[in-house]
């Protein structure tokens, strides 16, 4: 796979690295492209050429749109596998995180819709309880994702994934897996304020 040229802007650059450095609390000047993280990490092959290295690479150069726009944003599974390899202990997965956040601030479509809906819905839960409920959650990412597929008119995806989720939840159940109950964490007043003061700094 050819892999696309990224061309340098020095002030782009200079801003960039700055913004993502701070938020994800990364020093990724540090990085000097070792591609020990690329080489143990588990998605690079649904990613195409975008691998942790290589990301790093693009928000050095200042290429801001391919660094909020690619691959490896939506599907880092936060193993940490790129930070246990990496010499200077560089965490990708706090990176794809802050790049997320920017992504979803700059109004951006997310290249991973489901995936998107699934990170909403587990805040929504866990900041109004304190911890996430497995039923309430669940039960907001199947509407997202349901009101997304009624907006397309694609009713068969959506009798489709009923009938998936149903099934697992059957067999979850039997399994006693399914925790019907509502968890409340006694420290969920602190985790809304933390959640709101962090809504205003984001302003």
């Amino acid at each position: 796979m050819t892999v696309p040229a990224h061309a340098y802007d020095p002030e782009a650059a200079r801003s960039l690295i700055v913004e993502v450095s701070e938020r994800s609390g990364q020093n990724l000047l540090a990085c000097y492209q070792c591609r020990r993280c690329a080489a143990g990490c588990p998605v690079g092959e649904e990613t195409g050429y975008v691998t942790p290295d290589r990301l790093i690479r693009m928000i050095a150069l200042g290429d801001r749109q391919a660094a909020l726009e690619n691959e490896l944003v939506w599907r880092c599974v936060s193993c940490y596998t790129c930070g246990t390899r990496c010499p200077n202990d560089i965490q990708t997965a706090r990176i794809t995180e802050t790049l997320k956040k920017m992504a979803k601030e700059a109004h951006l479509e997310p290249l991973r819709p489901k995936i998107a809906d699934f990170h909403s819905a587990f805040l929504e839960s866990g900041v109004r309880w304190g911890r996430a409920n497995e039923m309430e959650f669940m039960g907001i990412y199947e509407v997202k994702g349901a009101l997304r597929s009624m907006k397309k008119k694609d009713f068969k995806s959506i009798a489709e994934e009923l009938k998936t989720q149903a099934d697992l939840g059957l067999s979850m159940f039997k399994r006693k897996r399914m925790h019907m109950g509502l968890q409340v964490s006694a420290g969920r007043k602190e985790i809304q304020r933390l959640q709101k003061k962090a809504s205003q700094k984001k302003r």
